[in-house]
């Protein structure tokens, strides 16, 4: 009779110990590494990551540019399409500056910008810096005392999946990598596979799916470390949680073999 409590008992254990287990560590760690991983060993390590913004501009983007110059009637009239716009500053999954897409200058589909008195200015697949040198050109035509600032309007990124708040975001700087991203979403959860996040880039003929691996520290020498305007990111859950364990009550399961194990147990001493 000893016997068999002892089994049930140990069957009790296991199935405690399979309901209550966690996610492996190697899972869950962002930049691993054996180096990083021994801490006796491990002191600093450097990953170069040259910082460049080169994205191209797609029609549906929003641009703000700004003219300044001596003459203030002129820049005023310029710049009256943008007054107001670019002060204020959201990180929040909202729908973003109401603003921005009623004052700035959007990118029409056949790749054009209208400005006043210019008119039509082409900036499809061209960067910042060159819509910026494109259209101080046009803006020494007026008057030679002008300098122009251009930037993107608004950085706009969606992540989905096993994140704690998913969304679209508008950012308002320049750029943004992986992990600031990862952040305004609330990070990962413990059933994220961090191994395997999907990254779909808008480019001039469609979408192009990158595949990038937050565990490994070489992510922050990798290409797609920096994002671009208009990104998604999806983070698939492990395959653990196909089994529904985020669900499962687990109090109530290892209370119910508790029970079970002390009533047995009971009646094998009662019928001895």
């Amino acid at each position: 009779m000893k016997k068999i409590v002892l089994i049930l008992s140990a069957i009790a254990i296991m199935g405690i110990s399979m309901f209550t287990s966690c996610v492996s560590q190697k899972k869950i760690l962002y930049l691993q590494n054996e180096q990083m991983l021994n801490d006796s060993v491990f002191m600093s390590i450097e990953y170069e990551n040259e910082r460049t913004f080169n994205y191209k501009v797609q029609p549906g983007d929003n641009l703000y540019i700004r003219i300044a110059s001596l003459d203030e009637k002129f820049a005023a009239y310029f710049n009256s399409m943008n007054q107001g716009t670019y002060g204020y500053s959201s990180t929040t999954n909202s729908s973003g500056n109401p603003a921005i897409y009623l004052n700035g200058y959007t990118v029409g589909a056949d790749g054009n910008i209208d400005m006043p008195f210019v008119g039509d200015v082409f900036v499809k697949d061209l960067t910042i810096d060159e819509i910026q040198s494109k259209v101080q050109v046009i803006m020494n035509e007026y008057l030679k005392e002008t300098i122009v600032y251009v930037k993107l309007g608004v950085f706009n990124l969606t992540i989905l999946g096993e994140v704690l708040r998913p969304g679209q975001y508008q950012i308002y700087q320049s750029d943004i990598n992986i992990f600031q991203a990862m952040a305004l979403a609330g990070n990962a959860t413990d059933f994220a596979n961090k191994s395997n996040i999907k990254i779909i880039h808008q480019t001039p003929k469609g979408s192009q799916i990158v595949k990038v691996n937050l565990n490994d520290a070489n992510i922050l020498s990798s290409p797609d470390y920096y994002l671009k305007p208009n990104d998604i990111i999806y983070v698939e859950p492990l395959k653990t949680k196909q089994f529904g364990f985020t669900s499962v009550p687990y109090g109530t399961i290892i209370s119910a073999i508790s029970l079970l194990v002390t009533c047995f147990t009971f009646v094998i001493v009662y019928l001895k």
